[in-house]
């Protein structure tokens, strides 16, 4: 491109629009932030992410800082995904003591006590949860006002509430729906970001 800005503002473009791509897992990360970001991205992808890392960056981080952001609550996701529930269990009450109002990790707890028995306990943190994200789950969540204009929030929110209605016989299906719920939040978020960046980041004619 002969316009060197233009090709600056491409490349970053280019990244945004595919996420976190693989050339950013190359890329070192340095200080609590770095290591905050870096447990951050390999959780938010999932399957395709390294949850071992996502652990080991997080516990850094909170071990150095534990009200950083949501760095406990992440954690506290990363263990569940790799099934280690009681130390989901441990953490995530740990950020809650930082942040009572955290709908997200209300929701993570509420499906760890499931998944370690609590059945009844977890139906009550969980309607508590529900409720909380259904007021807080709106246009301006995370500062984003588009957020879920499409929708898929809150009908995965709507799923995850009338799974409970049915109680702990369905506590299959109220796990399923809320851990979709949590996937639902994570991928709007990254969607909003994406398009926060290509947003601030235009195209420049030459």
């Amino acid at each position: 491109m002969k316009n060197p800005r233009k090709a600056i503002v491409f490349g970053s473009l280019l990244l945004a629009s595919v996420g976190v791509s693989a050339c950013s897992a190359n890329i070192p990360r340095f200080g609590l932030g770095g290591q905050y970001e870096e447990g951050k991205d390999q959780f938010l992808r999932g399957r395709g992410g390294d949850m071992d890392k996502a652990v080991f960056a997080l516990e850094t981080v909170v071990t150095q800082n534990p009200t950083y952001k949501d760095s406990l609550t992440l954690l506290g996701r990363a263990y569940y995904g790799k099934a280690r529930y009681r130390d989901a269990f441990l953490i995530l009450q740990r950020a809650l003591a930082v942040r009572g109002d955290d709908e997200i990790a209300w929701l993570s707890l509420g499906l760890t006590e499931m998944r370690l028995g609590q059945d009844e306990k977890a139906i009550e943190t969980l309607k508590g949860a529900i409720t909380l994200a259904s007021k807080a789950l709106v246009p301006g969540y995370l500062d984003y006002p588009q957020w879920d204009s499409k929708g898929s929030v809150r009908t995965a929110l709507r799923r995850s509430a009338f799974s409970l209605t049915k109680g702990i016989e369905d506590k299959q299906n109220i796990i399923k729906s809320t851990e979709t719920l949590l996937l639902q939040i994570d991928d709007e978020a990254n969607y909003q970001r994406n398009d926060h960046i290509r947003q601030s980041y235009p195209l420049y004619g030459d």
